[in-house]
């Protein structure tokens, strides 16, 4: 079996309030949106937004219940790699302007980089992160050191 991941769905509560955050407060462009599902390419693969309980339905589990949404650790942490400290700090700026939460604030870490923990408004946890070790491409891309 081939070591990839094609798209990772982001059940939201309100989709034009998950579009803004993502599109303002990481600038990411949408590819193709549908009346449901909001699509971003990313490099190597797809992100979607989805209502939170049409996925969970599609899935045929139950919905987590909202007020444990965002107020503790899911189990899954997102993350995004920026080339510097400052670049982690435009970004954590520019998610709070758009709705995000910070959950910890911007700090060197013990493995050596520099990372700020911040929620979108549907509580989905986000690292944003510089790691000297990867090196990050023009286009996003991130690779591990060697």
């Amino acid at each position: 079996m081939d070591q990839r991941m094609s798209v990772v769905t982001l059940g939201v509560d309100d989709l034009d309030r998950a579009r803004t955050f993502y599109e303002r407060g990481l600038g990411w462009r949408r590819g193709n949106v549908e009346d449901e599902v909001a699509f971003y390419q990313l490099p190597g693969f797809v992100v979607a937004l989805w209502s939170r309980d049409e996925q969970a339905a599609d899935a045929g589990l139950p919905v987590r219940p909202r007020d444990e949404v965002g107020t503790s650790c899911g189990g899954i942490t997102l993350a995004q790699n920026q080339p510097d400290p400052a670049t982690v700090d435009a970004v954590v700026a520019e998610v709070v302007a758009a709705g995000g939460r910070v959950t910890r604030a911007a700090a060197p870490t013990s493995w050596g980089g520099y990372s700020a923990y911040v929620s979108d408004p549907d509580g989905h946890v986000w690292e944003i992160a510089f790691n000297p070790a990867w090196h990050v491409d023009s286009d996003g891309g991130t690779s591990l050191g060697s």
